[in-house]
């Protein structure tokens, strides 16, 4: 029982506080902890355990060391500590390694594959491996290696960037776990551990004096005054801007956190990062020996040194750095670099670099690819090394299945694509990451929809749902996801922060509230399921109206009224006398042979969810053509649609007996040559009316 004083004694609760809201006041006070099952503690040490056998047979030669794995495959060029101490501490510890990313386009390109195929080696070997998107640092820009300062990037875009860069490593990481074990390397769920993580989340609850006095405090400017990169751009560019300059400090307290939190000793980069490595550990060090409080501290030992490294430089065959930056960059996003055009980069390598780039971009074992190179020596105008360097890349990329689709057509086993792109979230098979790479990210929709009509209906049109009612179901079961601040309610959400990638379930909400989560007033992030995400850009009506495009659902929109619309326009171009059969014929045929013909005229103009084939594009027509007469007459649509089918039916039989008739006078005519008789209701001039009218 508790006394007077200590009920008055709580929060200040006043002495007529019931039992429960006392009880709640006593329970919010309280601080939450997080308790650890012995059953996590015991996978722990015996992962520890088998790390240690692991690193016994190392030293004694049993087993292969990665990091001389590292140096026979090329991987290792600049070395931010000693050889010696980065192979020990790599047998004896289980190190975490990260390589980051910053979003300045809005997909990655196969010069960032290389830092990252390091990691994934680490990543199967046991170690942590965490893959960083600069959402922060993006908002400067790495100045090393220019003379220039980067363009500054609207807050749309780079949300954009962050959200399609996210996704691409987050398939890429699937699909290392499905190269692995291809390649015999087994999952250990406790053991194996990666992480994709965004330095925004950091950064944007930091306080500045924070970072001024652990990391400023012990940095000296003559140093960093000295290094290349400054002293280039200040004697040969625009001058270094003071963001610009701090730059590898922010990327220091980047490794930091991570060292701190995550256990990272280790940073891999590009050729051009070695300064920005060395600057990372000096701030790493700095800052963990600085540590004000005793109980956190990080001991300054051998088992606590960040190192890092870099690997090569990859160049195009006249030497010029690859790179978004040089202009030549092959992306990993099909809708900016298709999956054969990705293919065909590869195919198209030297053979005297295709050994190099085998042990760089693919997990095939040294054994495996000397003896690849056996094979294509034999006959090298058959490239198959290429072939195979290629496929790995694609199989890393986008799946197996696409580089064998792909693999199958460079090679002329197949002249047609597979289709890959898809509009909508797929209903009919499972929804993998892979397919999602066939999902166009970036989309347009007008503002009267995005500010004036439900959710549930923008879900629709964004190709989530399959219909409205579709849509309503995922609101009310919170099945699909938008861009926002977590835990707000709509009327009243902020919105995503600036820089990050969070997200909020959508729910049923009314319609004026989706601007609340319009990220620079146009950009809006939905997503459902693990992978699949639309970023739908806000236009206006009339920039909508004249981009001719449309979304499923639009109103006007629905087949009945395209295929009538059509045989309308059609008429209306050349004052038909419709109630003539071979021209109302002539229309049907045309109108549904184009509705149909999704690599015709048709396929910008309707969106897939309206594609039919011509037998349904016939059965609308039929049943719901209404005719077209240049006088009014007023009928229900039950007798229009009787008349026009006896108008139709009358029409091919007249068709078909006048072309048996000038079959016959073609065979009087030309005795010797021989006829093929035209099919019933197909002459070869048939169509061609209705084509000529919508090409014009």
């Amino acid at each position: 029982m508790l006394s007077s004083a200590a009920i008055s004694s709580v929060r200040g609760s006043p002495l007529n506080l019931c039992r429960r809201c006392l009880l709640k006041s006593l329970a919010a006070g309280r601080q939450q902890t997080r308790s650890i099952s012995t059953s996590y503690l015991d996978k722990q040490a015996e992962a520890k355990k088998m790390w240690d056998e692991r690193a016994q047979l190392i030293q004694e030669g049993k087993l292969p060391h990665l990091w001389d794995m590292f140096k026979e495959r090329g991987y290792v060029k600049d070395i931010a500590g000693t050889d010696k101490q980065i192979r020990e501490l790599m047998r004896v510890k289980r190190i975490g390694a990260y390589v980051g990313i910053d979003p300045t386009a809005p997909s990655l390109h196969v010069g960032h594959l290389l830092p990252l195929m390091p990691l994934f080696w680490m990543y199967i070997h046991g170690y942590r491996a965490v893959s960083l998107v600069g959402g922060a640092t993006v908002k400067i820009g790495d100045p090393t290696g220019r003379l220039k300062s980067r363009d500054p990037i609207s807050r749309a875009d780079i949300a954009m960037n962050i959200t399609k860069i996210h996704y691409q490593l987050k398939r890429i990481w699937v699909n290392v776990e499905t190269q692995a074990d291809r390649f015999g390397y087994k999952k250990e769920p406790r053991i194996w551990s990666r992480a994709l993580v965004n330095n925004s989340m950091w950064y944007n609850n930091l306080p500045f004096i924070e970072v001024v006095a652990r990391l400023f405090k012990g940095i000296r400017v003559g140093p960093m005054l000295s290094r290349e990169t400054v002293k280039r751009k200040m004697e040969e560019g625009d001058g270094m801007s003071l963001d610009e300059f701090v730059y590898p400090l922010m990327q220091g307290w980047d490794w930091w956190h991570l060292y701190n939190k995550r256990g990272v000793q280790l940073q891999i980069g590009g050729s051009d990062q070695y300064g920005n490595i060395i600057s990372g550990i000096d701030a790493v060090k700095h800052i963990r020996d600085n540590d004000p409080n005793p109980a956190t501290k990080i001991p300054n030992d051998f088992l606590h040194t960040p190192i890092g490294f870099t690997v090569p430089l990859l160049t195009d065959s006249s030497g010029v750095k690859f790179g978004k930056s040089a202009g030549n960059a092959v992306w990993l996003d099909q809708f900016m670099t298709s999956t054969f055009d990705l293919y065909g980069y590869f195919i198209r390598r030297p053979d005297a670099d295709v050994e190099r780039l085998l042990k760089l971009f693919t997990f095939l074992p040294l054994q495996e690819i000397s003896k690849t190179m056996e094979k294509h020596n034999q006959d090298p105008s058959k490239r198959h090394a290429q072939h195979a360097l290629a496929h790995e890349v694609v199989a890393l990329i986008y799946g197996i299945k696409e580089a064998k689709d792909v693999q199958n057509r460079h090679k002329g086993l197949f002249s047609k694509s597979s289709d890959t792109q898809i509009s909508s979230y797929p209903t009919d098979r499972p929804a993998s990451s892979n397919m999602a790479s066939g999902f166009q990210v970036d989309m347009k929709l007008p503002e009267s929809l995005i500010l004036g009509k439900s959710i549930s209906r923008i879900l629709y049109a964004a190709g989530l749902a399959d219909s409205v009612t579709d849509g309503n179901r995922l609101t009310q079961h919170q099945g699909a996801y938008i861009g926002g601040s977590p835990g707000q309610p709509s009327a009243t959400n902020k919105g995503m922060s600036y820089g990050e990638l969070t997200y909020t379930p959508i729910k049923n909400w009314f319609p004026q509230d989706t601007k609340n989560f319009l990220i620079d007033g146009e950009l809006l992030i939905l997503r459902r399921g693990k992978h699949f995400v639309r970023v739908v850009k806000m236009v206006s009506d009339k920039e909508w109206a004249d981009s001719g495009l449309m979304y499923p659902g639009e109103p006007g929109t629905g087949r009945v009224r395209l295929l009538r619309d059509m045989l309308k326009k059609a008429a209306a171009n050349q004052n038909l006398a419709v109630d003539d059969p071979e021209t109302k014929q002539k229309l049907l045929d045309g109108a549904t042979n184009l509705y149909q013909d999704r690599k015709g005229l048709l396929d910008d103009f309707l969106p897939e969810s309206l594609q039919v084939d011509s037998n349904r594009a016939r059965q609308i027509l039929s049943e719901s053509f209404i005719r077209i007469r240049s006088s009014s007459e007023a009928t229900n649509t039950k007798t229009k649609t009787a008349v026009i089918d006896k108008v139709l039916e009358r029409a091919r039989q007249e068709i078909e007996i006048r072309n048996q008739e000038e079959a016959r006078k073609l065979q009087k005519q030309k005795p010797k040559t021989e006829y093929k008789k035209t099919p019933a209701g197909a002459s070869s001039k048939q169509g061609d009316l209705i084509t000529r009218h919508f090409v014009e």
